[in-house]
């Protein structure tokens, strides 16, 4: 796990030169990179969502674009078009800010259906379609979606089959007190707020993120623990207080986040708890609660918590 290791610290070194706190999150990012992934990210405004994900494009030395999602976003804005050039007579592709690594979806649930289905492709083949072509997009394509958990008025839910093709649903909360006061102070040195955005930054090897990933790859699972992963995942199907369970996309994606975090352990080999640590931030979006549970206050990660509980551990 040495290029893993070398990763990881690299990266929490040189965003806590940007970011106070919020290691949880961090961790998380770096795995949904490292897992080959995508994220949607929760939190109210203000808690530094892009100015986190936009640096951590630099650290990675990954190019990096932000679409700003309102309700008149076409998907050619997104994916781009063919434009007819009249100097040459004949279309020409205009590529819209999908073709990049790292790209930060502002407010998705602002964005129409229509709008938000042109991820779907892009999201789980990593290419798009333009006119009947399919351009390629990267290996490091990662879509990195936000929204606001406490506005619904003029917003478009993401359906299930998107929300299916997240990693990972992270959750942000309020920095704590002593956090707080350190980003204060941090602004007070600073002439202009957006300087923060240019502080020098150490971009990893580019090799690395790639050996990382062929780590992750290598850590060991018993057959006891495949057993156990289907276990939790069948659970939440026939859960009292869910009306949806987890799909078989979920179960793969708690097998890979769980070798991640083994990794970022330094381990090379699997633990039932390294599934529980996965479990919240990889089910908790593709659960729907039942009306009276919802009802009675109970939420995805409570659930998730009593599943956990409820199935066998193995030896």
């Amino acid at each position: 796990m040495e290029n893993l290791a070398r990763l990881t610290t690299h990266i929490r070194t040189e965003l806590a030169k940007v970011i106070i706190g919020q290691q949880e999150i961090i961790d998380q990012l770096m795995i949904v990179l490292a897992c080959g992934g995508h994220a949607l990210l929760e939190g109210v405004p203000g808690l530094a969502k892009t100015l986190t994900v936009k640096t951590l494009a630099r650290i990675c030395a990954l190019g990096f674009q932000r679409v700003q999602c309102t309700a008149d976003l076409m998907p050619a804005d997104v994916i781009g078009t063919n434009v007819f050039n009249l100097a040459m007579s004949a279309f020409t592709l205009h590529r819209g800010p999908i073709f990049t690594d790292l790209l930060l979806v502002d407010e998705i649930n602002r964005t129409t259906a229509r709008t938000q289905a042109a991820l779907l492709e892009a999201m789980e083949e990593r290419q798009a379609t333009i006119d009947g072509v399919r351009y390629s997009l990267g290996s490091n394509f990662t879509v990195f979606a936000t929204q606001n958990p406490v506005e619904f008025e003029g917003t478009y839910p993401l359906p299930e089959a998107q929300l299916d093709r997240f990693l990972l649903k992270i959750k942000i909360d309020y920095p704590s007190a002593e956090d707080e006061s350190a980003i204060l102070k941090r602004f007070e040195a600073l002439t202009d707020a957006h300087l923060i955005e240019q502080v020098p930054l150490a971009p990893i090897d580019p090799a690395l993120l790639a050996a990382a990933r062929a780590e992750i790859a290598q850590v060991r699972v018993e057959p006891a623990l495949y057993q156990y992963i289907v276990s939790l995942i069948r659970r939440t199907r026939d859960w009292p207080a869910l009306s949806l369970g987890a799909s078989p996309r979920a179960a793969i994606g708690l097998f890979i986040v769980a070798r991640a975090i083994a990794g970022m352990e330094g381990r090379d080999f699997l633990i039932p708890d390294d599934i529980k640590a996965a479990a919240p931030a990889v089910l908790r979006h593709r659960l729907m609660l039942k009306p009276e549970a919802d009802l009675e206050g109970l939420t995805a990660d409570t659930v998730i918590a009593e599943i956990l509980s409820a199935v066998e551990v193995p030896k």
